[in-house]
């Protein structure tokens, strides 16, 4: 009857879960081969993958617990059983088992849910539970527990009180056992008897149950032939009853896979007026451990990795998880033309999210790029927003983070060593020896690895034999006849380092002349940075990291990651990078902080991955807040036109972050330059200045516009701007076509001073939306830039210089016509041009030089002159930031 329940239950399990494949380890650390076969033939017949861990025979409590420890973390194992001899079942081994793996039910939190009566989240240990079907009507019996000792004795003794029986336990030596026996209704072997304790002292017509470990035999009879006691063994019926625990185990499972409501505690905040500074702020909040943020979002234990307290990694797992769920609402704050200060997109963000989720009780998420060293350290600061609007730890967000830039320093410098190398080996040997050494004889066997085989059937040749080839097919092989004076690919470094933006390589003697002049590219610049951006899986990354084209060879044709043999080793040092890291705000709602694209070079947004992880976390109901690089003209259009193609996710609302400040400056305000103090134009009250620099401010609308996304203006509010001024630019985008405009004081107030702007865009978000690309991925390289170029910037035209022209002809040629643009041009103007601040026009866009990322795929216009090795101030950040040697607190970071 157990049996057939239990594999009715799970055949109706498997027909809603097609790909379920249910599977039970047991570790057995004795030599009864009669137990393992029993556990087979059980779970066959209800249709349970099992599988034996044999430990031999004398193993101790430590070898077992690191099994167990094990397959607790093994995804494709669900249930975890225990076979051992007695004297192992110790609190030390039954603990190791995770509570939601632990069929047998013996771990302290499922006991202790068993003694407190929650009898539907816990499992019965399968002998208990063999026990209490095979007794009837014990309510009010006396039953007598013999050698029934720890979490399984418990157990039992809890079910019988709960059935209303007199239980009394007692062990072997007792010396009242013969009189206990006689007096007992029913009693219980709870291990194996003494020969020496007949069963004759067992009161006549009581029934005996033995629930010894090992005992398989139906009906044993102590090798007392004339006793008069009903005797029963638990063996056969607790093993069916463990299969049954194990079906429950899958119902849970199942139910645990599904989406979870948040059960998320805010944080509070008490804000103080002057408002210290970011790093005081941050250091005045204490954060919650991250794997109870992780679990009040509804992340499962084995999805995060942590890493400290504060900060953990979220597998990629959670996707299939919840594929099934629909996503929330995706909002993108974009901005409009900077000051070199920055006008607060983060603050904006981090604020936004704050809002929605710790004062409207609405599920969000921020998403945020990771911060470069080189701002943090040179002019910039830190990237986790501001005042009380920010992101905590801040110097932990800051700092170092999870270690993903330095993932992508190494893998960048990796391909950069690997292409010099070959140069080098192929001018300095013959086919015959780069042949031996590429394949070489290891152990007597010569072989391809995996990647020289894929190399082989791209060169058109099908042979797997080594020794095959003819010597026409060993050139082609061996041979990637780089071109020196194509090689695209820079090293990198996450440091403002000006004086190596032209550097010369190979002047040691060892390097045999081999001299080429190169550069160095900050580490967010590299694309493999711009890959982790845009990926969608750990295959899809492998694959675009293996299609970075890294020069050209003699005959123009395109020299790739691949060719080199490195992408699998690219995707090792990568392979933890590609999960995002979980982090929170200053009230406790929860961020993700993943990629860092350089967003003057590459598409400058944070990771499709992050975006849409978060987006089944928060539910249909919720919102994910993204951030886009610079103004709208920038990060938005690449947001747009390259990551949502990426990802084919449309976005809700689009909120364009303005300052006073910055339209002041765009109104033909006087210089504003970092470091230096505002002059009094920006600290006091100018509406002619505000009103003429709103033309930058409709601009952005506009853009905005040209995708049908509705876009809503936040203000971000500094204490120098006067109510007039405000209620002004606020009228204006209305005017403009805003759907709403919005002031904001978050940076002072947190999440409270963002609650308008909050319920702004959760209005926009229920608007009719229709969103659309720019241009048709069809179009010709020229003619999507001119579309952006005319479009987007202003420009009356674009003028590629001769080298351009020859980049694109050379892209059309070798097939990479149909990618999207990502323009490289400076955040300071529409124009390429800083100096020309509010809307320039009548132009000629200047294209400079065209270059690819195929790997990230898209092709980058560099427009003018623009660097991707930023320099360091004369007085940089670093003047202000030191080390406490006694407390190890960071001082001076912002």
């Amino acid at each position: 009857k157990v049996t057939e329940n239990a594999k009715n239950s799970l055949s109706s399990l498997k027909r809603e879960n097609p790909r379920l494949e249910p599977t039970l380890a047991i570790i057995q650390a004795h030599n009864d081969q009669l137990i393992q076969e029993a556990n087979k033939n059980f779970a066959k017949e209800i249709g349970l993958r099992v599988i034996h861990i044999c430990l031999p025979e004398g193993s101790t409590k430590d070898e077992i617990v690191s099994e167990i420890l094990r397959l607790n973390e093994d995804p494709n194992v669900q249930g975890l059983a225990l076979d051992l001899p007695e004297s192992l079942y110790s609190s030390k081994v039954l603990n190791a088992v995770k509570p939601e793996k632990d069929v047998d039910g013996l771990s302290s939190v499922n006991l202790g849910r068993l003694v407190h009566g929650d009898v539907y989240d816990c499992l019965v240990p399968p002998r208990v539970c063999a026990v209490m079907e095979l007794l009837e009507n014990i309510g009010g019996k006396k039953v007598l527990l013999v050698g029934a000792r720890g979490a399984e004795g418990a157990a039992l003794q809890s079910m019988l009180q709960r059935e209303g029986a007199a239980v009394l336990s007692c062990h072997w030596r007792a010396p009242e056992l013969q009189s206990e026996l006689h007096h007992a209704d029913t009693v219980v072997f709870g291990s194996t008897k003494p020969d020496d304790v007949p069963v004759s002292w067992v009161k006549p017509g009581a029934t005996i149950i033995s629930c010894a470990h090992g005992l398989l035999s139906v009906d044993d009879s102590y090798g007392q032939q004339n006793n008069p006691a009903s005797e029963k063994t638990v063996g056969p019926l607790a093993i069916a009853m463990r299969m049954q625990n194990m079906v429950k185990n899958m119902e849970r499972w199942i139910q645990s896979q599904h989406y979870r409501k948040w059960d998320l505690h805010c944080l509070k905040l008490q804000p103080l007026s002057p408002v210290p500074s970011d790093i005081e702020i941050s250091r005045a909040q204490s954060p919650k451990a991250v794997d109870v943020l992780a679990k009040e979002i509804g992340l499962l234990t084995d999805e995060i990795e942590i890493y400290g307290q504060t900060k953990a990694k979220v597998r990629l797992s959670l996707l299939e998880r919840l594929k099934d769920q629909p996503d929330g609402k995706y909002v993108l704050v974009a901005g409009i033309t900077p000051t070199p200060l920055g006008e607060g997109k983060s603050t904006v963000t981090v604020g936004l999210v704050q809002a929605l989720t710790a004062h409207l009780n609405i599920n969000s998420f921020a998403c945020l790029r990771q911060p470069s060293q080189g701002p943090t350290f040179g002019v910039k600061g830190g990237a986790a927003g501001g005042g009380y609007a920010q992101v905590i730890p801040m110097e932990e967000f800051n700092l170092h983070l999870t270690g993903d830039i330095h993932a992508i320093t190494a893998a960048n410098n990796l391909l950069a060593a690997a292409i010099d190398a070959r140069i080098l080996h192929e001018n300095t040997q013959s086919d015959k020896s780069l042949y031996n050494r590429l394949v070489p004889v290891v152990n007597g066997v010569r072989e391809f690895s995996a990647i020289q085989l894929a190399r082989l059937r791209r060169l058109g040749i099908s042979k797997i034999d080594p020794k095959t080839l003819t010597e026409e097919e060993i050139s082609k092989f061996v041979r990637l006849d780089i071109d020196p004076s194509t090689i695209t690919w820079q090293r990198v470094v996450d440091t403002n380092d000006r004086f190596l933006r032209k550097i010369t390589v190979g002047q040691a003697n060892t390097e045999k002349g081999f001299v080429r002049q190169a550069q160095f590219d900050i580490a967010v610049a590299s694309e493999i940075m711009a890959i982790l951006a845009l990926t969608t899986s750990l295959q899809d990354m492998k694959e675009r990291l293996g299609k970075m084209v890294v020069a050209n060879d003699q005959k123009g044709e395109p020299v790739t990651a691949e060719d080199l043999g490195v992408t699998g080793a690219l995707a090792v040092l990568m392979k933890d990078a590609i999960k995002p890291t979980l982090m929170q705000t200053l009230e406790g709602t929860p961020v993700f902080v993943h990629a860092g694209p350089f967003a003057n070079i590459a598409h400058g947004n944070s990771s499709v991955l992050a975006d849409k992880i978060a987006l089944k976390l928060v539910g249909q109901k919720g919102f994910v807040v993204t951030e886009a690089g610079f103004g709208a003209d920038i990060g938005m259009e690449k947001f747009f036109n390259i990551k949502c193609r990426a990802s084919g996710l449309v976005p809700s609302v689009v909120v364009l972050v303005a300052t006073v400040r910055a339209l002041k400056m765009h109104g033909g305000g006087p210089n504003v330059t970092a470091g230096v103090p505002l002059k009094k134009e920006y600290t006091e009250e100018n509406l002619q200045l505000v009103a003429d620099g709103c033309c930058n401010l409709q601009k952005q609308i506009q853009i905005t516009q040209l995708f049908g996304v509705p876009v809503v203006v936040a203000l971000n509010v500094f204490k120098t701007d006067s109510p007039a001024e405000v209620d002004l630019v606020c009228k204006i985008a209305k005017e403009s076509g805003a759907f709403d405009a919005v002031p904001c004081n978050h940076w002072s107030a947190g999440g409270r001073g963002a609650v308008k702007l909050a319920q702004a865009v959760e209005k926009a978000a229920n608007q009719k939306n229709s969103f659309k690309y720019l241009y048709s991925l069809e179009l010709p390289i020229v003619e999507k830039i001119r579309i952006i170029a005319q479009k987007v910037y202003g420009a009356q035209d674009i003028e590629l210089s001769p080298v351009a022209q020859s980049q694109v002809d050379r892209y059309s040629r070798q097939g990479f016509g149909n990618l999207p643009i990502c323009m490289a041009k400076t955040h300071l103007s529409l124009s390429h041009q800083p100096e020309r601040k509010g809307v320039p026009t009548g132009f000629i866009l200047p294209i400079s030089d065209v270059r690819a990322s195929i790997g990230a795929g898209f092709i980058y216009p560099l427009v003018g002159t623009m660097s991707t090795m930023p320099g360091l101030p004369t007085r940089p950040c670093f003047y202000d930031i030191d080390l406490d040697p006694i407390t190890e607190q960071v001082k001076g970071l912002f």
